[in-house]
């Protein structure tokens, strides 16, 4: 019930502005967003760490806006470093608009990143712009082949949509949001979340496990091996200000971990969501809120 009470507050335009007008949030958002994106991402970089780099902002309402988004993402591309990536969210490249529009807009990051040695993910967002993101990863990777794409395993179709992306870079994480008919039960997300992992770790494809979760990430090196997969062939992603000694471990263990690092000044609804995923991330959040320190 909290999650979804979480959930709901990253839409409420009311919350939003009480939260992001607060004096008191600065020190919260920098725990979970990068407030100098050059100079996280070389920290992290000389940590032996992998990057995918989120400018945030989605549901944008206008092709200017999509535009201007666009815009962001290139002029990104010159603070990173080759083998980093970038997070897109569709809906920020015009998707509510037309799906003619999202693509054109993410070819033209696409094919900047390429030239720099960068690769792009698109990512998730809510369950009625999944058969449009899927759509575009498809027609994207006809010139763009090692474009990747979010699964998340919340959606009852998840193991479907493995199935369909052989030979693709595959983000699989939990789900952030909420659907109707989707699995709700951590027990039953999780299920879902390993069977998804056998179809990707057999497959041709190159998954990346996007999850904090030690029973999981412990599920995923055992399938990795029986799969016959080196530390090439896949690896983990966690997100920025969450667990960062365990993303150091794993790296020092010889496993390529990336970390899913957001910036930008549209924060709110990323932050709502990733306090919803971590209930105990919500107790220091409001403690901050109230103290006077």
């Amino acid at each position: 019930m909290l999650r979804q009470a979480m959930l709901a507050l990253s839409k409420s335009p009311r919350a939003e502005r009480l939260v992001t007008t607060s004096p008191l949030t600065a020190d919260v958002v920098r725990r979970y967003v990068a407030d100098d994106v050059a100079a996280v991402v070389g920290e992290l970089t000389r940590k032996g760490l992998l990057v995918s780099v989120d400018h945030l902002g989605e549901e944008v309402t206008d092709p200017a806006q999509a535009e201007a988004a666009v815009a962001a993402y290139v002029s990104l591309l010159d603070l990173l470093p080759a083998g980093a990536d970038v997070s897109v969210k569709l809906t920020a490249l015009g998707l509510r608009q037309s799906r003619e529009l999202a693509l054109g807009n993410a070819a033209t990051i696409c094919a900047a990143a390429a030239g720099r040695g960068i690769t792009v993910t698109l990512d998730a967002e809510e369950h009625d712009t999944i058969p449009g993101l899927h759509a575009v990863h498809a027609a994207l990777r006809r010139d763009h082949p090692d474009v990747g794409v979010v699964v998340q395993a919340y959606l009852p179709d998840s193991l479907e949509r493995c199935e369909k992306l052989e030979g693709a870079r595959v983000r699989l994480c939990k789900g952030a949001y909420t659907a109707p008919g989707a699995y709700t039960r951590p027990q039953d997300i999780d299920r879902a979340f390993v069977r998804c992992l056998r179809i990707l770790m057999a497959g041709t494809g190159y998954p990346m496990v996007a999850t904090h979760d030690p029973r999981l990430l412990r599920i995923a090196a055992t399938l990795a091996v029986l799969d016959g997969r080196d530390v090439t062939g896949l690896e983990y992603q966690m997100l920025y200000g969450v667990r960062p000694g365990e993303q150091v471990r794993l790296t020092q263990l010889g496993s390529r971990v990336r970390v899913y690092v957001p910036y930008g000044a549209d924060w709110y609804a990323y932050l709502m969501r990733r306090l919803a995923e971590r209930p105990r991330n919500l107790a220091f959040f409001l403690r901050s809120l109230m103290s006077r320190r």
